[in-house]
């Protein structure tokens, strides 16, 4: 398996970053969470070798390509509250890359991987940065905003099916209207993004109107289930 590449990584705004240490990576990613570079700078770094441990753990290409997007989500919550004051990151031996490898072993050993015929992941329409900021973007949505994106994108339900559905459980809506809230969650679920990611992923100016093109934002959904890994102890 060949270890792959990302466009996000010849970025301009990813590429500004290059000259910045692993400690100031960490410190402004959490300063700053409204912006996406910084995570995504740190993933451009350490991919190759996140990926390189991983495609010798798995035989299919589709399980390790899965696994790497997991792994990547994982580590972006455990960055984002790693304790850049505490014992572990202040220790003269502390490296960043000790540590995602340490992670991304216990990853391995306790993901539980799908079988090889149930993955619709793609690697190339999905980038791990990406699928992290658009989960947190949804998260932010209603919960009928974040129902209707994730059934007719995640399970493929039509509008009717959606709309019979919510009025079984006591919401008056006609499939038309599922159709409208629909455009409209889109809408509302770009404007959660980072202006940077936008520019990253979306090939947006900063700032920029919004596309009427849903591709991108769509084919984050291949991804699925949307759920967390695991629990940290």
């Amino acid at each position: 398996m060949q270890i792959p590449s990302f466009p996000e990584c010849n970025h301009p705004l990813v590429q500004t970053l290059h000259h910045h240490s692993d400690r100031e990576l960490l410190t402004l990613f959490q300063r700053h969470p409204e912006s996406g570079k910084y995570f995504t700078a740190i993933f451009c770094r350490y991919s190759p070798i996140v990926y390189s441990l991983i495609q010798h753990s798995v035989r299919s290409p589709a399980q390790a390509n899965y696994l790497f997007a997991v792994t990547w989500r994982h580590l972006y919550y455990e960055l984002g509250g790693l304790d850049l004051n505490g014992k572990l990151v202040q220790s003269p031996t502390f490296s960043l890359q000790s540590w995602l490898i340490q992670i991304t072993a216990l990853c391995i050993n306790r993901v539980a991987l799908p079988a090889v015929e149930e993955i619709n992941y793609s690697l190339p329409a999905a980038s791990p940065p990406f699928w992290c900021f658009v989960e947190q973007a949804l998260d932010r949505l209603t919960p009928r905003q974040r129902f209707i994106i994730l059934m007719a994108q995640t399970f493929h339900w039509s509008e009717p099916r959606i709309s019979a559905y919510l009025q079984a459980e006591g919401e008056v809506i006609s499939s038309q209207e599922v159709q409208q809230e629909l455009a409209d969650s889109y809408q509302q679920l770009e404007l959660a993004l980072p202006e940077d990611i936008c520019a990253i992923y979306l090939n947006r100016s900063m700032p920029d109107p919004l596309s009427n093109n849903r591709d991108e934002l769509e084919s984050i959904f291949r991804l699925d289930p949307i759920e967390p890994v695991f629990e940290s102890h």
